[in-house]
């Protein structure tokens, strides 16, 4: 590790966040894939996520923010610079009132379905099952079964690049099919307020349940992904589009094409990145030839090539 990564490493520490060198990607993230990240740190807190991104500014180093790991390829050579995780700072879920959530952008999906099932609140239940962080969920407007995090945000607050706090209101957010102004923009998220409505508990909890079912018996949670692979096409869906063109089953090395649900690859015990990678391309190159249809990838490619 270079002088400029030691500094920043000591002023982590000062910090009082954990510091890990030369830190395995795969072991943070859903496709268990990925190199190693020179510096891999977990602030204890906000502020401290804005110490941290002023002072990689400041030491011309670059930086990723890495929530649960999901919808995202690590490259083989892994990750130059340094990798910031949310897990251990932007984790905290409280009520507003009776209706509204103010949730940390490190929270799971998973933590924020069981916390509005506690407290009688419907609207969140199409997110039980999906993969991943809050602020990866809005970052991605995530989306399944009907629903989409457009229809429960509020606002969102983020760190800019200044190192400044901030907030998006939801027509700030531009969000759209798998997308949000956050792809666009330098800022982390760090704060997501969201809002159903009162419900039954036990009606929220038989839609979870039948919801999770339906996930379980159609797509392949046995294996490592990183969930849908690519984004869903105009004149139909990448599924029956990749099942048409014969593609069920199909590898590269250990990266392989679902035989339960064509729309994930999936890791089948020691996949590469560049294993998904080609995958991928020979997947698009023969839905092509087959359908005239381009396959747009939705998965975040991260590292170094």
């Amino acid at each position: 590790m270079d002088a400029t990564l030691n500094q920043l490493k000591k002023f982590a520490e000062e910090k009082g966040c954990l510091c890990f060198v030369d830190e395995p990607m795969k072991n943070h993230t859903t496709f268990k894939i990925g190199g190693s990240a020179d510096l891999f740190l977990q602030p204890v807190d906000t502020s401290c996520i804005a110490d941290l991104i002023l002072q990689c500014n400041l030491l011309s180093v670059p930086y990723f923010i890495l929530g649960n790991g999901s919808n995202i390829l690590v490259s083989d050579k892994g990750i130059r610079g340094v990798v910031i995780s949310t897990a251990n700072a932007c984790n905290a879920i409280s009520l507003i009132d009776e209706t509204t959530i103010r949730c940390g952008a490190g929270v799971r999906t998973s933590q924020l379905c069981q916390f509005a099932l506690q407290h009688a609140i419907g609207g969140f239940e199409f997110l039980w099952g999906i993969p991943g962080t809050i602020g990866g969920a809005l970052f991605m407007n995530a989306g399944a079964y009907g629903g989409e995090m457009k229809d429960i945000v509020c606002n969102a607050e983020h760190i800019d690049a200044s190192g400044n706090i901030a907030t998006f209101k939801k027509d700030q957010l531009e969000l759209g099919y798998r997308s949000s102004v956050y792809q666009t923009c330098p800022c982390v998220i760090t704060t997501v307020v969201l809002k159903g409505q009162k419900a039954d508990q036990q009606t929220i909890k038989n839609r979870m349940d039948a919801l999770m079912e339906k996930r379980k018996s159609k797509q392949p949670l046995e294996y490592p992904s990183a969930g849908s692979t690519f984004k869903r096409p105009e004149n139909g869906y990448a599924a029956a589009l990749i099942e048409q063109s014969g593609l069920k089953g199909f590898h590269v090395g250990d990266a392989m094409v679902s035989p339960k649900h064509s729309g994930f690859i999936i890791n089948t015990g020691n996949a590469s990145a560049n294993d998904v990678k080609e995958l991928i391309r020979q997947v698009q190159k023969i839905v092509f030839e087959k359908t005239n249809t381009h396959l747009q990838c939705e998965i975040k490619m991260i590292g170094e090539e």
